[in-house]
Formats: C-alpha cells, structure tokens, sequence
C-alpha cells in the first residue's frame, strides 16, 4: 500500500524546515543586475536583449519595483518545435522582464531545492549532470552486488503532466514567505503543466519529485536508485522485487502526483541487454555510446563539420569505450 506523504514527507527534520524571509532578495536590484548577466550569457546579440540595453538601469528598477508591489505578471509565451534528439514543443518568454526575473528567482532559490534532492538525483544540478549520472550508475554495477537486474522507467509526457496543483502544495512544503509563494504561484499559473525551455522549470520538475526520491531512498530502501529528469533506473538481484517496486512506484505516481508511466518500461538482466541512461549503453565491465547519438554523430560529420558540434561529440566518446568510433569518424589518433 502507498503512503500518502504528510507535510514532513520522508525528509529529515532539517532539510524539511520551511524558510520565510527570502522574497525581498529576489527583487534585490543587485540579485536583478546578476540575474540579467546570467541570462544574457551567449545571447548578448539578440535583438531583445540591445532594445532592453538602451534603458537597462531603468528597466531593472522598474522590474524590481514590479515585484515588489506584486504587480509582475508573467508575458505571452511564444512556441517552437525541435525534433532532435525527439521531437518536442519549446516554450519562450520574453527575456524582459521573465527571462531575468526566472534567473533572479534561481539565484535565491537554488541552493535550497538542491540541499533537499537526493544525493542520486542528476539533471540540471551543479557538479551533477550526464557524465556524474553515468560514473555513479557504472561504480555500482561494478560492485557485482544486488546489481543483476535492473527496472527502467521514464514517465509519460513529463513536464506537461506536472499538475499545478500540486507543485503548489509541494512548494508550500517547504516555503512559508507569501510574497515569494505568490511570484511562484503566479509563474506556475501562466500556463497548464511546467512548459519545457522555462529555466525554472528544470528546477520545478526536480524538485516534484523529489519526494518520490526520498520515498524511494528512505521508506522503500532501494540501494540502487538513479534519476536524472524522469528517467529513472533501479537495480536489484531479485526480478520478483523489482516487479513488486514497479507496481508500487506506478500507484504511488499516481496517487500522490497524477502521473502515468510510459510502457516503454521493463526488467532485464543487465549483463546482456545494458543499462540504456543519460546517453550510454551500461554493462558492468564496459559502457558504449547509444545508437541513436552515433547516428546523429555520423550524419552531423557528414553535412557540414561544425566545431562545436564535433567537441562535444569528441567529449561523449571520451566518456566511454568508444576508442576505434573516434578512429574511424576522425581518423586520427586518439
């Protein structure tokens, strides 16, 4: 049976302490000054962002005015679809005054969503993206123990799938500032679910289910538990535990946060099929890069050489036993 979590969850008592008293550094003029730099970063040349340079001391006093007299309101956002590495729509809002005013909640917030993940929670966190995702997934099968098979989940439509609702009622968890919950409300209101190219809904996304995690950690004991976004790997050596997990997990989803697994999910023996996550192919002696990037990778080389493109690829097969593809894609020495 699932356990609906109370107000304290499964967090210790110190990390479940809810903090008042930060709103008025969001609207700081000098959090705003810094969030406008931070948000600029690489995008200096946009058309937007030289209109709002003409007046930006100005700008940023106004915008901080506006948050202070609660009388922001989050601007019309505008759509477009990527189709690499999967096709979905992005969301845009308009760098002032929500671009800057996202990153001014960030710069506040931040250390604060992060000390209540789990250690084994990756995605969007400082020091823990892709490459420590991978690293600590590969130490674990290497132990050879309670590693024999592994459960692979992602949820269904993710980030539109967010109930507002809820977040609402998480974020009170741990917030009690009623300015500051009011901004956030207001920022969650905008729109049905949490729009994917928002910055703070990377942060929303984690912190949803962050509960689930420490469910999963502390109440359920699970060893092996790794997450970045919403996918997610659990290993055990016993196949009839992890189905018994997997029915838990999709009651628990459901009840405490309206969200529906993919069918996409299964278990199986990790030294044949590997353990597909964060972009590699997992075994406990090896790990490969997936398919579709190699693809991608070969396609890229073939259209047009593109510097940056060919760093970061180089930089992925570093990352794994992927030797004689540099040879073969570069032929050179690697």
């Amino acid at each position: 049976m699932v356990i609906i979590l109370n107000n304290e969850g499964y967090l210790d008592k110190q990390r479940m302490k809810r903090i008042g008293n930060l709103y008025y550094k969001i609207y700081d003029v000098e959090n705003l000054k810094l969030a406008d730099r931070r948000a600029r970063r690489n995008k200096g040349y946009q058309s937007t962002i030289k209109e709002f340079d003409k007046e930006k001391d100005l700008n940023l006093f106004n915008l901080s005015i506006s948050l202070k007299e609660k009388k922001y309101k989050t601007s019309k956002y505008t759509t477009f679809i990527v189709k690499e590495p999967k096709e979905r729509v992005i969301y845009r809002l308009p760098y002032f005054p929500d671009r800057i005013t996202h990153h001014a909640v960030v710069l506040i917030l931040e250390s604060i969503f992060v000390s209540v993940f789990t250690a084994d929670t990756y995605s969007c966190i400082k020091k823990r993206g892709i490459h420590k995702a991978s690293k600590k997934l590969t130490e674990a099968l290497q132990t050879n123990e309670g590693t024999k098979y592994c459960l692979k989940i992602d949820i269904k439509k993710f980030y539109p799938s967010i109930d507002n609702s809820i977040l609402k009622k998480l974020l009170r968890k741990k917030f009690k500032d009623k300015d500051l919950l009011w901004l956030l409300d207001e920022i969650i209101d905008s729109i049905d679910g949490v729009p994917i190219g928002n910055y703070l809904s990377q942060y929303f996304a984690n912190f949803y289910l962050t509960y689930f995690d420490h469910w999963i950690k502390e109440e359920k004991k699970v060893k092996f538990y790794f997450r970045y976004a919403d996918d997610m790997v659990f290993l055990s050596d016993s196949k009839e535990y992890l189905y018994k997990l997997l029915s838990e997990i999709k009651e628990y989803l459901w009840v405490n946060l309206r969200l529906v697994l993919k069918e996409n999910h299964r278990i199986f023996p990790v030294i044949i099929n590997g353990i597909d996550f964060v972009g590699y192919v997992h075994f406990p002696t090896h790990k490969k890069l997936r398919k579709g990037i190699k693809k991608r990778f070969a396609k890229m080389l073939k259209k047009y050489r593109n510097k940056r493109s060919i760093s970061s690829y180089k930089s992925w097969a570093k990352h794994c036993n992927s030797r004689n593809l540099i040879k073969k894609l570069f032929r050179e020495k690697v």
